[in-house]
């Protein structure tokens, strides 16, 4: 019986089974473009906060230390 059951399976087509593959090859393919952009745009985000953390961190310096006032530093 088992040897009757292998011979009534059909094998898949060829054509069916490249076409498939070829669909699974394009769609990691968009998923790799899709991941790579929203990298690019966390790393431009990443870059813009830290440039305006160090214009600010600079301005801070140059700010008066009332906190030092208070403790008796200057």
């Amino acid at each position: 019986m088992p040897f009757e059951w292998e011979q009534t399976v059909k094998q898949p087509d060829h054509a069916v089974v490249a076409a498939l593959q070829a669909h699974q090859l394009t769609r990691e393919f968009h998923q790799e473009v899709e991941y790579r952009d929203e990298f690019a745009q966390y790393c431009s985000w990443y870059y813009q906060t830290a440039a305006r953390h160090r214009q600010e961190i600079e301005k801070m310096r140059g700010d008066i230390n009332i906190l030092g006032w208070f403790l008796g530093r200057k």
